[in-house]
């Protein structure tokens, strides 16, 4: 049976998309660019000043055939990029001047010619932090309808679990909001409804996590994920979203019959798992990859009009990991806006 990763390979080279790469200073950005050339995955867009691309290119030993440059320090191109983002009828958070500005690094560079179009996803974070990438994508993508925060989506492999998608669930939020309220609660539920629709092609089922199962426990962390559900389901009937869930009622089928005694679309079939804060999301990852020895892939920058990836740079680049296959593989980038 094909791995995660062999699976959306496979999908990915179906129908190989445009994928910008800035950080084109570090060798291995451009180990995967040949890869992702190579392997028919996709087709690579390096961004970032000619000389330095040609520089780490010489000294990593890694062939440019094949692959397209796009020179951040063209002024002509620069400018012809800023001039059709800010004449596109789209409200900015920068003026004109700060748009030429902000496109000196290659990573707004590359964000900016997602959102025109010009290619279908991003990826970066290698040399840049979580924080850099965040920035960027806030400031020229913006956040997606209905989202008040940025979150970050994980797909987690785990050995002997058979859910709706195989051995795959999707973990939110893994690493940004550490105590998020209500509000912020509704809008990582529907961030990762969105980024599972997009980047795996699911159907997403959407359980909100709790240590409760519909009002068996009570306390405040159960009424905010009480409110964030109705949250979540008045700015998005169309998804199917429910809790409170204890993980076995939301996982289980045999569990959720028992311990839901009402009608739920959700309950026993999750694909989607929306941690009550990221302590608990963390352990379970933790846990996971500790005691089942299973893998957690990531992670998705959540929330955004469009697919930004922030690869992580401990991981590195060595090879695209499963979400980064899966955002070539399923390019539906324009997330709802």
């Amino acid at each position: 049976m094909a791995t995660l990763i062999e699976q959306l390979v496979e999908d990915a080279k179906q129908a190989p998309k445009r994928v910008a790469l800035p950080e084109c200073e570090a060798e291995n950005t451009l180990r995967a660019a040949r890869r992702i050339l190579d392997e028919g995955i996709g087709f690579p867009v390096l961004v970032s000043p000619r000389e330095i691309i040609e520089k780490t290119a010489e000294e990593s030993g890694v062939s440019l055939e094949g692959m397209e440059i796009v020179d951040n320090t063209d002024e002509s191109a620069a400018e012809n990029l800023a001039a059709r983002y800010m004449a596109s009828g789209e409200a900015r958070l920068l003026s004109a001047k700060g748009a030429r500005r902000k496109i000196k690094n290659p990573m707004y560079f590359a964000m900016m010619m997602e959102e025109q179009g010009d290619v279908d996803v991003t990826f970066c974070g290698h040399t840049n932090t979580t924080g850099d990438v965040l920035l960027a994508a806030s400031t020229i993508i913006g956040l997606a309808e209905g989202v008040d925060c940025p979150s970050i989506l994980a797909l987690v492999d785990t050995p002997g679990f058979e859910g709706p998608e195989g051995s795959v669930i999707a973990f939110t939020d893994c690493g940004l909001n550490p105590e998020p309220g209500a509000e912020e609660l509704a809008s990582i539920a529907i961030a990762a409804a969105d980024g599972v629709s997009s980047l795996m092609g699911w159907e997403p089922r959407v359980a909100f996590l709790s240590y409760s199962t519909t009002g068996s426990g009570a306390g405040a962390s159960v009424d905010r994920v009480d409110e964030a559900v109705s949250i979540a389901r008045s700015r998005r009937p169309d998804l199917k979203i429910d809790g409170e869930f204890q993980l076995d009622a939301a996982i289980d089928p045999k569990v959720a019959a028992k311990k839901v005694k009402r009608e739920s679309c959700v309950a026993g079939t999750a694909n989607v798992l929306v941690f009550p804060d990221l302590n608990a999301a963390n352990i379970a990852v933790k846990l996971i990859q500790r005691f089942a020895k299973g893998k957690a892939f990531g992670h998705n920058l959540s929330g955004f009009k469009l697919i930004a990836w922030g690869n992580s740079r401990r991981d590195g680049w060595r090879y695209c990991d499963a979400g980064a296959l899966g955002t070539i593989a399923h390019p539906v980038s324009r997330l709802r806006v």
